[in-house]
């Protein structure tokens, strides 16, 4: 089945190597320093998350507050972007890591652009019930701006941030993260029809061999997170998902790779 974006760097095995928040067991996450490396170790695709900023700026960074990855305290709301810049964001994975920041999300296109594709998370806490002059239309007149369509997946576990999207813009691909309440016991098929998704995104855990046979039977890309073992990122494989959310790109990018030289030898 055809992939819902296209890769910088694909080596056309219609399998996508995801880096999780960057290469994000090597290096701090959601970081410049986590995401060159991911591109370094050959990852397709970098997934990151955003929230906003209080004066309304997409910053990428994964909790709706500071104080796990950052040396700050309180919400990320509640400050500006400027004063988030200036945040230790690297000290608390090593102290060789001191220099890595918040990055923007413009920031990150820019590194990103004519090299990798992204998958933009849109963390919940920063969706409201309005679509204009909210986190999703900033991110993508962000993604226009830098001409990156084609190379971004937008995905949410709120799926009013789906509905708004493709009330945005119809063409942006969209995956929707699931998200068991809001899905009322229906099959992944017909979220992806409800939503009009390109994609579905699930925990690997969720994906079981019931869900493999109807996603392949109604032909949707399907993309697991977070998987760190060779032997469970076979499992997946074997499953037909279309990529893979890993801490370790490095590592899934090499099990992927021999998996084609055998499949083609």
């Amino acid at each position: 089945m055809s992939l819902p974006v296209s890769l910088y760097n694909s080596n056309h095995d219609h399998f996508v190597v995801i880096a999780h928040r960057g290469a994000s067991a090597y290096y701090p996450e959601n970081t410049m320093g986590a995401f060159k490396a991911a591109y370094d170790m050959g990852a397709e695709m970098i997934e990151l998350d955003i929230l906003l900023s209080k004066d309304g700026v997409p910053v990428v960074i994964h909790d709706e507050t500071l104080e796990r990855t950052t040396n700050g305290k309180g919400k990320v709301e509640d400050y500006t972007f400027d004063e988030l810049s200036r945040l230790d964001a690297g000290s608390w994975f090593g102290a060789e890591h001191s220099n890595e920041q918040i990055p923007s999300l413009e920031e990150v296109l820019q590194y990103a652009k004519g090299k990798i594709a992204l998958n933009i998370e849109i963390k919940t806490e920063a969706v409201t019930d309005r679509l204009k002059g909210g986190i999703e239309e900033k991110a993508l007149e962000l993604v226009k701006k830098y001409d990156m369509q084609e190379y971004v997946l937008f995905s949410s576990f709120d799926y009013r941030a789906v509905t708004h999207l493709k009330e945005l813009d119809v063409n942006i691909a969209v995956a929707l993260l699931y998200e068991k309440q809001q899905s009322k016991n229906k099959r992944p098929a017909q979220l992806v029809e409800e939503y009009r998704v390109d994609a579905f995104n699930c925990s690997y855990r969720q994906f079981s061999k019931k869900w493999a046979e109807q996603t392949s039977e109604a032909e949707i890309p399907v993309f697991v997170y977070t998987v760190n073992s060779e032997r469970r990122m076979k499992k997946m494989i074997n499953r037909g998902v279309s990529g893979i959310f890993s801490d370790k790109p490095d590592v899934l990018r090499q099990l992927v790779d021999n998996m084609w030289k055998s499949k083609g030898s």
